[in-house]
């Protein structure tokens, strides 16, 4: 059963957990999808229904962020770690590498899916890059079938919150990949374009801190975090509002 965050429904697993139900699905016929909502993508989900339903419909929701775990915590129903996206996703390469596996990179500026595959290549050996495109086109169909054509049992979709949520679920029918993910801005990182924060600041889940300390024009998208802080605080007064009238 998912766990209710401002509507977003998360799947309460650890990493290990995600990374196991990641090889069940690519064992099984269709193409699934995980998402990893932050809490600026669930309060995307507030006011885009397409997007929420999209969210809701993936095989697998990860919580992708700290906020998220203090948000399930404030509430009372506590999940049991962070699970973010980009290191789910080298977990998975990783267990893919040694069944050679073969990996699709979409998403990002013409150029940088290349370098990611090529690098990504290099970290893991016996896994195989498929196939890339750059997030730029407006046609769906021929990147479609490049995919197709390309046999991939995963597809990286990285085309930002939430048209990466949406394209996967319009598009799952089309496509015979395995398993998708949609990871917004891994590719740049898993390029070496973007610097992930040193490891210190992410046990101390301070790396948005970091982010925005090195990208100040970030700051529209951090203020999204005290105000999902509120939402979920006024959700949880409201349930305990509503207890305390039953009883």
């Amino acid at each position: 059963m998912r766990t209710d965050v401002l509507g977003v429904g998360f799947d309460p697993v650890t990493m290990d957990e995600a990374v196991e139900r990641a090889m069940a699905l690519m064992d099984r016929p269709g193409a699934d999808y995980v998402v990893t909502p932050n809490p600026e993508i669930v309060m995307i989900c507030g006011e885009d229904s397409a997007a929420a339903e999209a969210v809701a419909d993936a095989s697998l929701v990860l919580p992708d962020g700290i906020g998220v775990i203090y948000g399930a915590r404030i509430l009372g129903r506590p999940l049991p770690e962070k699970v973010t996206g980009a290191d789910f996703a080298l977990r998975v390469f990783a267990r893919m590498a040694g069944e050679g596996r073969r990996l699709y990179l979409l998403g990002a500026k013409p150029g940088v899916a290349q370098t990611a595959g090529e690098r990504l290549a290099r970290q893991f050996p016996g896994l195989v890059i498929a196939g890339c495109h750059d997030g730029y086109f407006s046609d769906d169909g021929p990147v479609i079938d490049g995919i197709n054509a390309a046999g991939a049992d995963f597809l990286l979709v990285c085309l930002g919150a939430p048209k990466q949520e949406k394209w996967m679920r319009a598009n799952r029918d089309r496509l015979n990949v395995r398993l998708m993910a949609g990871l917004g801005g891994s590719l740049d990182v898993y390029a070496g374009a973007v610097r992930r924060a040193p490891e210190v600041w992410q046990r101390l889940n301070l790396e948005w801190l970091y982010r925005l300390i090195r990208e100040p024009r970030r700051i529209g998208r951090v203020m999204k975090l005290p105000e999902f802080l509120v939402c979920v605080i006024g959700q949880r007064a409201r349930e305990l509002f509503a207890r305390l009238g039953k009883e």
